[in-house]
């Protein structure tokens, strides 16, 4: 019988030590649940959440809206852009007033009584998501990517007064609220490849990248980075930076390679395919459960690895629900017997 908590467990995985059996992903959550940061609401993080029709702008005016079939995730308003020319994008994108209404303090005040001192901690303020999504929320992904190749010099001053933003934000959230993880995503690949190029990564984005960590790296934060799709290639200068686990790392990456490469520095969090053909209606319940122990055989024995799998589908989509109830069941079923 295991003498770790779920969390517990979580922790050893993530310091690079064995784990008394496989950690899922959902393990990483507080045990007493997540702790709500009093100063989020004022930065209006678009994740989603409400019904589909509303729009909702984030701090520099892009409008989002959610679709019930992505869970009621948010995504900028299709074909409605804030910035048309990357050259003027100082006449459009200005500093929210609200980063200077904050009143850390008060709310590190009413925060911090909540927290569990032995669980992952973090939560911090952002200005929005990652620096390539957010030049593609401005700009629209063509456009981006065009400003990206015709003129990246105005991209990389428009992404560093954004990464000079949420810094000045780290410091002081870092200062009251003595975090112990952070968590930054940047979906900058899809299925097959990245959106970019190394050296354009390495010259565009990459520095944001390592900018915003290093407030919390340097305080010995566990550093979590998302980023879906493929990109194998940009994994070293991601530990490199210091981020020390890696999600949903998802399967058209070459996972054993950077398990084995990076065993102990990143772990694996997900190494799971949810848009194959565990969503196809053909897919028979056996199916499904093979593939989750398929993959858990794979990954569980390189270390340095957490399961999260599951499907997108509305809020009550009977057949996204029934989906992830086989996937969980199975998960749960296999995992203490690895270690």
């Amino acid at each position: 019988m295991p003498t770790l908590t779920p969390h517990e467990n979580y922790m050893r995985m993530l310091k690079g030590q064995d784990p008394e059996f496989v950690p899922s992903t959902m393990d990483a959550t507080p045990p007493g649940g997540m702790v709500t940061m009093t100063f989020r609401e004022q930065l209006s993080p678009m994740v989603g959440g409400w019904e589909q029709g509303e729009v909702r702008f984030d701090l520099f005016g892009v409008p989002y809206v959610t679709e019930r079939n992505a869970n009621l995730g948010a995504l900028p308003q299709p074909g409605v852009f804030i910035l048309d020319d990357i050259t003027k994008w100082r006449d459009v994108i200005k500093r929210p007033a609200v980063i200077d209404e904050i009143d850390w303090e008060y709310c590190a005040s009413v925060d911090l009584p909540k927290r569990d001192p032995d669980a992952l901690y973090s939560g911090g303020p952002s200005i929005g998501n990652g620096y390539f999504q957010m030049l593609a929320s401005f700009m629209g992904f063509d456009n981006g990517l065009i400003a990206c190749y015709e003129e990246p010099e105005e991209v990389k001053e428009l992404i560093q007064f954004l990464t000079d933003l949420n810094v000045e934000m780290a410091k002081k959230f870092i200062h009251y609220y003595k975090p112990n993880a952070y968590g930054m995503g940047d979906d900058i690949a899809h299925e097959r490849a990245p959106f970019v190029s190394v050296p354009m990564f390495l010259d565009i984005f990459e520095p944001a990248w390592r900018a915003g960590a290093a407030p919390y790296v340097e305080i010995g934060c566990h550093a979590s980075h998302h980023n879906c799709g493929k990109l194998d290639e940009f994994i070293p200068y991601i530990v490199d930076m210091g981020f020390d686990s890696w999600n949903p790392a998802e399967p058209q990456n070459d996972l054993l390679a950077i398990q084995a490469q990076f065993k102990g520095k990143l772990a694996i969090c997900g190494g799971f395919d949810g848009n194959g053909f565990v969503c196809w209606p053909e897919t028979t319940e056996e199916e499904v459960r093979a593939y989750v122990r398929q993959q858990v055989d794979m990954l569980a024995p390189g270390g340095s690895y957490a399961f999260g799998g599951g499907i997108m589908g509305a809020p009550d989509d009977e057949f996204a629900i029934e989906r992830r109830s086989w996937i969980t069941d199975e998960f749960e079923k296999i995992r203490y017997s690895y270690y």
